[in-house]
């Protein structure tokens, strides 16, 4: 009696240990994993648009947010130093150009054509560039950043002796530096 009393004192332990054992093999359910993400499925960044520079390789400006460089010429009336109304917005867009890129000059050069005295074409001709000058400075440019030189007749745009090249000659002209 013993014998089978202790035989199914073992069968019960080993029902026991077995039962254990398997439960502790058992893992939890868990949440699936996250799938990952291959280079098909992933997004792409989102980087934000460049800004186009602001001076081309020779310096020149480029109309803000374009890669079209910016008339530098401003031109003048007859016997004027008058900024035409024509060409305040080239102006503004200068004077933006200069106030976001700080470190910038611009020289300012004053123009005339070939008629008048020298004299009275080199007066004019800083008249013209001081016109722009102060346009310049009222838009908030530093004066730090802008020089003015007057040519007079003295590099003309356009060489000829007819009202056309003298309207092309009465300028002033923004280069950068």
């Amino acid at each position: 009696m013993m014998n089978k009393w202790l035989r199914s004192l073992i069968m019960a332990l080993g029902a026991i240990v077995f039962v254990g054992c398997a439960s502790s093999t058992q893992t939890q359910p868990t949440e699936a994993p996250e799938p990952l993400e291959t280079a098909e499925s992933a997004p792409a960044p989102q980087l934000p648009p460049s800004e186009p520079p602001a001076f081309d390789a020779e310096g020149n400006p480029y109309v803000p947010g374009t890669m079209r460089v910016l008339d530098r010429g401003i031109y003048f009336d007859y016997d004027s130093v008058v900024v035409k109304p024509a060409d305040l917005r080239a102006l503004e867009l200068h004077a933006e150009i200069l106030v976001d890129n700080r470190d910038r000059e611009v020289v300012i050069e004053g123009h005339c054509d070939e008629r008048g005295t020298r004299g009275y074409n080199l007066a004019l001709g800083e008249g013209r560039a001081d016109a722009v000058s102060r346009f310049l400075t009222s838009a908030g440019v530093f004066t730090s950043q802008i020089e003015t030189v007057s040519y007079g007749e003295e590099r003309p745009e356009d060489p000829g002796h007819d009202e056309a090249a003298w309207s092309r000659n009465r300028r002033a002209v923004l280069i950068y530096k």
